[in-house]
C-alpha cells in the first residue's frame, strides 16, 4: 500500500539531509551546488543543507552571502572525507540523506522522481545514476522495490554513496571508515544491506565533474600504493564481515566482494604494469582468503577475468593486453 510522506507523519524534521562535504573547491561550483538543491520542490522546512567545510585553506562562507541562510556551515580541521561526512551524519536532522560533493550538483527534474518514491512509496533507498553534464533528459518509469539484500545477490553495486537518496534510520552504527581511500566501498554494501524497499532508478540525477586533481586520476606512486593499500582493507573488512551475516545476506557480499577483488587486480595492473606487484598483491589476496576468485556466473566479464588471472600464462597475457581492454 502507497503512503504520502506527509508533513504531519514527519513531526517537523525535514525530509531531506543534504551534507555537502568541502574542501578547497572553486566556491563557485559549491555556491552552483547549494543552488542545485534549492532548485528543487523542497520547501524551507523540508530540506536541511549541511556543509562541513574540512579545514579549507580559506573558508568560503564569504562569497555565499546570497545563500548563507539557507545552509548549516560547519569549519573544523583537515580530517578527511570519511569523518566530514560522518559530522554531517552525526547533525543531520532529516529522515532521509544525501551526500553531495561541493563541487557536483543536484539535476532536479530526475531527482524530483527519486524524491517522489520516498514521499509516496515507503522507500528506504533510492538509488540513481550520475551524468557528466547538468543538462539531461529522461522519461519517469515504473520501478518496483526489493531488498538491499536481493538486489546485490542479482547486480553490480555502483559504490559511489552520492548516488543514494536513504532513509537515515537503516544507518544504525554505520559510519564510514577513516583515514582511507575507496570509503565508499566499505559503506554501501552494508548501507544496502540495512534496507528493505530499494528502488533502482536509471534516473541521471547527479552531476558530476571529473576533476583532473581527483585521488583515482593521480599518478604520484604514494597515492597509487595507499589506494591499492586501502583497497585490501576494505575488502578484509568486508571479508570478516561475512561471518556475522545472515544466509540470505551472505551471498551478497559474497558477489560483491568477488567484484571489488577483481577491480582490486584489475586496478593493480593497470596503475603498477608490474608481474612482481601483480603476483604480490595475489599472495596478500590467498592469504585472507579472497583468492582465487570464486567459481561463480556473476558476469561474462567476471567469469572471463577470474579464468585468465588464475594462472601465470592468463595474468601475463592481462599484462600484455588489458589497457586495450574495457574497464568494466
Amino acid at each position: 500500500m502507497n503512503t504520502t510522506f506527509s508533513t504531519d507523519n514527519r513531526q517537523g524534521s525535514p525530509l531531506v539531509s543534504f551534507i555537502i562535504t568541502y574542501h578547497n573547491e572553486p566556491a563557485d561550483m559549491l555556491h552552483a551546488c547549494i543552488e542545485s538543491i534549492l532548485a528543487l520542490s523542497l520547501g524551507d522546512s523540508e530540506r536541511e543543507i549541511i556543509i562541513i567545510d574540512d579545514g579549507s585553506d580559506v573558508s568560503p562562507v564569504s562569497l555565499l552571502t546570497d545563500c548563507i541562510d539557507e545552509v548549516i556551515y560547519v569549519r573544523q580541521r583537515n580530517m578527511g572525507l570519511s569523518q566530514a561526512r560522518n559530522r554531517g551524519i552525526d547533525m543531520a536532522h532529516g529522515y532521509f540523506i544525501q551526500f553531495v560533493d561541493a563541487d557536483d550538483a543536484i539535476i532536479a527534474p530526475p531527482y524530483e522522481q527519486c524524491l517522489d518514491l520516498v514521499r509516496y512509496q515507503q522507500a528506504d533507498l533510492v538509488m540513481f545514476c550520475s551524468s557528466d553534464t547538468s543538462e539531461t533528459t529522461f522519461i519517469p518509469v515504473s520501478v518496483s522495490p526489493v531488498s538491499g539484500s536481493h538486489f546485490m545477490r542479482e547486480s553490480n553495486i555502483r559504490a559511489a554513496a552520492c548516488g543514494y537518496l536513504f532513509a537515515r534510520r537503516i544507518l544504525g552504527s554505520l559510519r564510514f571508515e577513516p583515514n582511507i581511500y575507496h570509503e565508499d566501498e566499505a559503506f554501501t554494501p552494508q548501507l544496502l544491506l540495512r534496507a528493505e524497499r530499494v528502488f533502482n532508478t536509471p534516473y541521471k540525477a547527479y552531476y558530476y565533474r571529473a576533476r583532473h586533481d581527483s585521488i583515482t586520476r593521480s599518478s604520484d606512486q604514494d597515492t597509487i600504493s595507499k589506494r591499492l593499500d586501502d583497497t585490501l582493507t576494505v575488502l578484509t573488512q568486508l571479508y570478516r564481515l561475512t561471518d556475522k551475516l545472515s544466509p540470505a545476506d551472505r551471498p551478497a557480499m559474497e558477489r560483491r566482494i568477488a567484484q571489488l577483488t577483481m577491480d582490486y587486480l584489475y586496478n593493480t595492473i593497470m596503475l603498477t604494469r608490474s608481474a612482481k606487484k601483480l603476483d604480490a598483491t595475489i599472495d596478500a589476496l590467498r592469504q585472507q582468503g579472497l583468492f582465487p576468485l570464486p567459481d561463480r556466473p556473476y558476469s561474462k566479464k567476471y567469469t572471463w577475468f577470474r579464468r585468465l588471472v588464475g594462472n601465470a600464462i592468463g595474468r601475463r597475457a592481462l599484462l600484455a593486453s588489458l589497457p586495450l581492454l574495457p574497464r568494466h
